[in-house]
């Protein structure tokens, strides 16, 4: 997966933001995160929603039954940036509670109907994160 995501990462910088392959057309943003155990910089290529002015990422894990691990992360260290496009610009990252969480669940998976198989998929409730511009 490492090589995966270096991969889109590439070509995200490379295309202003824009990928192919299993993400083409899909809105993409790149997250960057600390290693909670280790403090490593890291990047998450995702697929995110903008709803107005908020901006969303899905702990989906493609519908494991356990959070990635960019999840975590964020948790224990919610200040970050991201890329979109050619603009790169710091955030803190916050969990969704419900009903809120639910809601935006739902506008992404009826956009993105992949995302309502991830949910059928795992037993878990997938995590929503809002990253909030600061």
């Amino acid at each position: 997966m490492v090589e995966i995501n270096k991969g889109v990462i590439k070509e995200f910088r490379e295309n202003a933001g824009k990928v192919g392959g299993m993400f083409e057309g899909a809105a993409m943003i790149l997250v960057h995160h600390t290693g909670a155990k280790s403090g490593a910089a890291r990047i998450a290529p995702l697929v995110y929603l903008a709803d107005n002015d908020r901006l969303f990422v899905f702990a989906s894990k493609g519908g494991a039954d356990d959070n990635p691990a960019w999840f975590h992360n964020l948790v224990a260290t919610p200040k970050t940036t991201v890329e979109i496009g050619t603009e790169t610009f710091d955030v803190v990252a916050t969990v969704l509670d419900q009903p809120e969480r639910d809601e935006i669940y739902a506008k992404q998976a009826t956009l993105s109907p992949q995302f309502a198989e991830y949910e059928k998929k795992t037993k878990r409730l997938i995590p929503v994160v809002e990253l909030k511009r600061v």
